[in-house]
Parts: structure tokens; sequence; C-alpha cells
């Protein structure tokens, strides 16, 4: 199939999120939380990521994953991740209990486009202390793509990850998660970087990027991805294809804020007080910018 047919078909049979000037939504991607092993990249940041999610939560956010949640090539058991990254899921768990979370599925975790895969294990827990099964996101549906619409404006926004434009990542992903599994991560250990990754390619994340734009251009609708962790956040003159980057940057994650008619590119990192005190906060990267602006 072709790759801008696949995502036109996800665009025209993904679940719609109504939302307006009054809603507030935050979207991250390509979390990549690990078993905490060395390799696991989420590692490094998630004090950066539970504070900022801490944040969303109290501000009554609608937090939504767009692919790449969770590490499961480098990792067989997402149930070793959720073990490792409890304090996490705990709070992933408040945001779903409140209608709050929804998630979309990357190349990384496409293994959750199984509607058994999630049953068995997202829809509970089993927790170590109370030695017994707990409820985790029960019933949860994990989707290939969402759409926000807005009910006054009626103009939509695709959410997906963008690994659909590449053929690795979408139909050959259990090559590639194999590889990655049995032979870069191996290898990761002594300094060799992962040929196959979009995100590590500077040629590989261009390709991704021009499809995903072709397509925005092609179709005139809102399009934001992640995949390659590079934010982007175009001029209202170009096409509007957005980007919400990754939480495994180093020293940083980035996401994209919509709220208040507005949409905003944002980074959480640590940062020093004049007195030495360091802390975790927000900065603004590009925006605010209000979403009618982007109206075709």
């Amino acid at each position: 199939m072709n790759n801008l047919i696949r995502i036109t078909k996800v665009f025209e049979t993904a679940q719609q999120i109504p939302f307006d000037d009054s809603s507030r939504i935050i979207l991250m991607s390509d979390v990549h939380r690990g078993d905490g092993g060395w390799a696991d990249d989420f590692a490094k940041n998630q004090n950066l990521y539970f504070a900022a999610l801490t944040h969303y939560y109290h501000e009554n956010y609608t937090y939504i994953e767009i692919g790449d949640g969770d590490e499961l090539w480098k990792n067989k058991k997402l149930s070793d991740v959720i073990y490792v990254h409890s304090h996490i899921f705990w709070l992933l768990a408040k945001f779903f209990k409140e209608d709050r979370f929804y998630s979309i599925f990357g190349n990384h975790d496409m293994v959750k486009r199984d509607n058994k895969f999630v049953q068995n294990n997202m829809y509970q827990y089993f927790d170590e202390r109370q030695k017994k099964y707990l409820p985790l996101f029960k019933n949860i549906k994990v989707h290939e793509g969402l759409v926000l619409r807005h009910t006054v404006t009626e103009q939509k926004i695709l959410l997906i990850h963008g690994h659909q434009v590449s053929l690795l990542d979408y139909e050959l992903w259990r090559l590639s998660r194999f590889l990655v599994r049995y032979l870069w991560r191996p290898l990761e250990s002594f300094g060799v970087n992962d040929p196959t990754s979009t995100a590590k390619s500077y040629n590989k994340k261009n390709a991704v990027e021009k499809q995903l734009i072709e397509w925005v251009t092609k179709e005139n609708h809102m399009l934001i991805a992640g995949h390659t962790h590079r934010p982007r956040f175009p001029e209202v003159a170009e096409p509007q294809y957005f980007n919400d980057g990754s939480s495994v940057h180093p020293r940083c994650i980035t996401g994209i804020e919509i709220t208040d008619g507005n949409i905003t590119l944002v980074k959480w990192d640590i940062k020093t007080k004049l007195d030495g005190t360091m802390f975790i906060g927000r900065e603004i990267l590009a925006g605010p910018r209000a979403l009618k602006d982007y109206l075709y």
C-alpha cells in the first residue's frame, strides 16, 4: 500500500476526540520506557518526565501518547517495564481513570495493535507488595491514530506516530525488532549505533518528514507525529506538519501543548537558580500560536 494512502486510511478511520478552546492537551511520544538496564534510554530522563506529567495531571490536561511509549523491541516483557517504572504507570493510571489518557502505538510498541496483547499486558499488573493482580488500564484501546476535532471550527488534526511511511518500521517491523533485540542492542555497549534507527539517522529523518509533509500538502490537514525524535513547529505559511520530539533527548524532554486555542512546543529540563539550587522547569521552544491561524 502506498505510504500516503496508508496515512489517509488512518485519518478516515481514526477515533475523533472533540476539543475546543477550553481544552488542555499535552502530546508526547518516543518515551521508550525500558527495563531499567543499561539500554534503557528513558531512565536518565524519568524524573523530568514524572515531574512534567505531574504538572499536567494537576493542571487538568489530557495526555495523549503518540507512539513508542514503551520500548518493546529491546525488551520482551511489558511487565518488566511496568515493574521498573511503577511510579510512572501509577501516574498514567490516574490519568486513565479520569478519561484523560489516550495511547497510540508506534513501531517500537507495535505489538499493542494486537488487542489480545493489550488485554493480557495492559488491563492489569501484578503488584509485588500485595502479591495479586490489580487494575491498570482496564479496557483500554491502543490506536494507530487519533483525530482531534475542534467543535467550533471543525478543524481536524491527525495524530500518528509517523512510522507508517517507513518500510522497515511498519511492514518489516518484526525483522527490525529482531535485529535491534539480538544484534544492535548488544553492539550498543561497544558504541555501535543502530543503523536501522530513524532517530539516529539524519537521512532517515529527512525521508520520513518529506513524506509526512507531502501528505499534509496533499490533504490540507494538520498533522502531529513523533518517530524522528526531531521537534518541529512550522510557520503558518509552511506545511502544517508538527513533531513533538521525544522524552529521550540528552538532558531534556519535549512535547506539544494545545490549550486556550493555542499550540505550543515546550521542553522540560533541569535548571539552576542563582544560588545554585537545581529544579525541573518548563520552557517554551516555539509558540504559542493560535490554532485558527493554521486553518486552510
